[in-house]
């Protein structure tokens, strides 16, 4: 019994300075995390420039297995520091943890996939926490509360667009034909999703007059289109606007943050905070 209380302590001590940045040791944790990941991203960004690789590309090399075995040994001790480690791994953080040493074993097999390292740029989130900004905790939870409350919605509108392109690019191929590069349907949607988007990047355009017409009714309509989705995520988040304060704490069973300033229970997993 004293042994496995003497391995609970250590795992709360653990997790305190791992997830926690109220404690010195914890934010100096946090400060060193966010100090390494963006040294590490630099050594990847200049790793892709051919002349600095050609010059320093061992040392670079050497870099960036040094901070994938830190960023390695920091995801097994993170494990090791919760009491339900698979509600970690498939937290938003631990997937992002997990992705951003995962690019540097595949380059073993595939080198160019080391260039993905740059997802650790996502882990530069957890600033939040350790600059105690819990207001934008409650704004990123609020953000995410609207994007699934709207998800229905935004599923009906996103194929509603898909028709319509389907539709555009259809009638351009046939009024323009391949004489003029709308080879395929195929290519004739990438048009018409170009063009409804209001990108356009010029590489297709009609050239007959009933092309042109129905060009320009397709960026019409495009500009109404825009604005959809903005106004089915904001009258979402309308609806869910709170005020009340949250915590910055962790739970140290499934290391889920966004508690609310009070709460001495985990929302998500029930355990004593």
């Amino acid at each position: 019994m004293t042994e496995q209380n003497s391995f609970q302590q250590w795992r709360l001590k653990l997790h305190e300075i791992i997830f926690e940045a109220d404690t010195p040791a914890g934010k100096l944790f946090d400060i060193v995390l966010i100090l390494s990941i963006l040294l590490s991203i630099l050594a990847v960004m200049l790793d892709s420039v051919a002349d600095i690789r050609k010059e320093y590309g061992s040392i670079l090399i050497t870099v960036e297995w040094f901070f994938t075995l830190l960023f390695t040994l920091e995801y097994i001790l993170r494990f090791a520091s919760v009491g339900r480690p698979l509600k970690y791994a498939t937290s938003f953080y631990g997937l992002v943890d997990l992705l951003s040493i995962i690019p540097t074993y595949f380059s073993l097999i595939f080198p160019s996939s080391k260039y993905l390292l740059v997802i650790r740029v996502l882990r530069i989130l957890r600033v939040f926490r350790v600059l105690k900004l819990v207001q934008y905790l409650k704004e990123a939870n609020l953000l995410i509360q609207a994007l699934r409350s709207s998800q229905r919605k935004i599923t009906v509108f996103l194929f509603t667009v898909l028709t319509m392109v389907v539709i555009f690019g259809s009638l351009m191929y046939v009024i323009e034909g391949e004489s003029n590069g709308f080879t395929s349907i195929p290519r004739s949607i990438y048009w018409a999703i170009v063009t409804m988007t209001t990108v356009g990047y010029g590489d297709i355009s009609p050239a007959t007059s009933l092309g042109q017409g129905l060009a320009s009714l397709i960026m019409i309509i495009g500009y109404g289109i825009i604005a959809v989705p903005t106004g089915i995520v904001t009258a979402e988040m309308s609806k869910s606007w709170k005020k009340e304060p949250v915590s910055t704490q962790a739970c140290p069973e499934c290391s889920a943050e966004g508690h609310d300033h009070d709460a001495s229970h985990c929302k998500y997993c029930g355990s004593s905070l």
